[in-house]
């Protein structure tokens, strides 16, 4: 599977750095791969940097979900411009990205469930999506020969679900098609500034000028950003996925319950996820960024489980450089490409809840499993913003929901640098929500 050997894959996108190029982006995931495809359709030059391989790290980890649902209210309107878009690219790329409009669905085992999810959906009709509550009778309508009795559920027809490992790669090939430049295996070391504004990026392999920049690099974000001298609270914490050998259809969509998260995948198997187990490795970030986390520790005190030191290397790790120049090898040419090692008992216990959901399925095989790194913030919303310092842009900070929103926002960063039509508000993204003294609102907890 391409997400698991990604690392030991040839560089697609080789060649020359260029001199100049109107935008720079930092991170070849699926929102700096949308901003270049983007900017290219408008006759700009972009240039996208990824120090390993595109989508080597979490745009292709991910569950492949495109969700509307549970969504932050100031994020739905965005993503449902990102379903727009989404079926738009699948014509436009000329090649199979996996898309299927499948439903998605929260499954809802006692009243708690229910509440939080009739409070979302409160808000969420106002907004024009098309989620709806469904009984407990609907649901095993719905989920034929499911074992567990569930008291009903929220359900998104109009979501969708795409092969991440296929999808990100097939939009890096039309964005060059449109005209934009692509180089992997090229990191970028520190911005290149001339009277006080950005002037550009020096790289490992050189220098190359440019009027904007934009930071799109997931879980390395923080560390790029703070050497800088911009900082913002951005962790990451580490989630284990599985998938399965082929198995017969029980549900072609996608659903998210009682701790087990399932869906259908091209191939014929499930990709399953334990829903909210996330791991935490301490490092010197956790500690300084703890005051901001305080009130999601406080709402959910056990939705994380903490690890006492991140692995050599890591963006948190403790033996990390913070402090880096243009001249020598950063962090980023260090570590490549961001590889956790999968939970083995999360990935046993998933397996076998799965099962046991659907025991008419018999013996549950994995095919294979692995761990990606999730780029965090306190309030489990982004960053998407201008960044202090003229010419630079921010989109980090995705929370795990990155991969479905991200054509949205990259279309939305293409015209943020270009001085196009934004069409949302923003406000509830900017960089400075955590050092203006505002209340810190958190994103909703289904």
């Amino acid at each position: 599977m391409a997400f698991v050997i990604h690392m030991g894959l040839a560089a697609e996108h080789t060649g020359p750095l260029p001199k100049e190029a109107d935008v720079v982006i930092i991170g070849g995931g699926i929102i700096g791969i949308t901003a270049a495809y983007y900017l290219a359709k408008k006759g700009l030059r972009p240039v996208v940097l990824e120090k390993g391989r595109i989508a080597g790290e979490q745009s292709s980890r991910n569950w492949g979900w495109i969700r509307q649902q549970g969504r932050d209210l100031a994020e739905l309107p965005i993503m449902m411009e990102a379903n727009r878009l989404w079926k738009d690219l699948a014509a436009e790329v000329g090649e199979d990205l996996g898309l299927t409009t499948c439903g998605l669905t929260y499954l809802a085992k006692d009243e708690a469930d229910e509440a939080r999810y009739e409070a979302w959906l409160k808000g969420a009709r106002e907004i024009g999506v098309d989620s709806r509550m469904l009984s407990g009778a609907d649901v095993g309508e719905m989920f034929p020969g499911i074992a567990k009795t569930f008291r009903g559920a929220l359900h998104t027809a109009s979501d969708m679900r795409a092969e991440p490992f296929i999808a990100v790669p097939a939009l890096a090939r039309a964005a060059v098609r449109e005209g934009a430049v692509i180089l992997e295996g090229c990191a970028a070391r520190v911005l290149d500034r001339e009277g006080g504004k950005v002037a550009g990026v020096v790289t490992e392999k050189g220098r190359i000028r440019a009027p904007e920049v934009i930071v799109a690099g997931g879980a390395w974000s923080s560390l790029f950003l703070r050497n800088e001298g911009i900082k913002i609270p951005q962790l990451s914490v580490r989630a284990t996925v599985a998938a399965t050998n082929a198995l017969p259809d029980v549900h072609q969509g996608g659903a998210n319950g009682d701790g087990l998260a399932f869906r259908r995948r091209q191939d014929g198997g499930y990709t399953l996820a334990s829903a909210g187990y996330h791991e935490l490795y301490i490092g010197p970030d956790a500690f300084r960024h703890f005051p901001a986390y305080i009130p999601e520790l406080i709402r959910d005190p056990f939705g994380r489980t903490y690890r006492p030191r991140a692995p050599k290397g890591y963006p948190d790790g403790w033996g990390t450089k913070r402090r880096f120049g243009a001249d020598a090898p950063t962090p980023f040419e260090a570590m490549r490409i961001l590889d956790p090692l999968p939970n083995t008992a999360i990935v046993e216990k998933i397996r076998a809840d799965f099962e046991a959901l659907f025991p008419a399925l018999g013996k549950v095989e994995i095919r294979t499993s692995w761990a990606g790194m999730i780029d965090s913030l306190p309030d489990i919303v982004p960053v998407v913003d201008r960044a202090p310092l003229e010419g630079l842009s921010i989109c980090t900070g995705m929370c795990g929901h990155g991969f479905g929103i991200g054509p949205a926002f990259g279309r939305i960063m293409a015209d943020l640098v270009s001085g196009g039509e934004l069409g949302h508000a923003l406000n509830r993204f900017r960089v400075t929500r955590f050092s203006d003294g505002s209340k810190l609102e958190l994103g909703p907890d289904i």
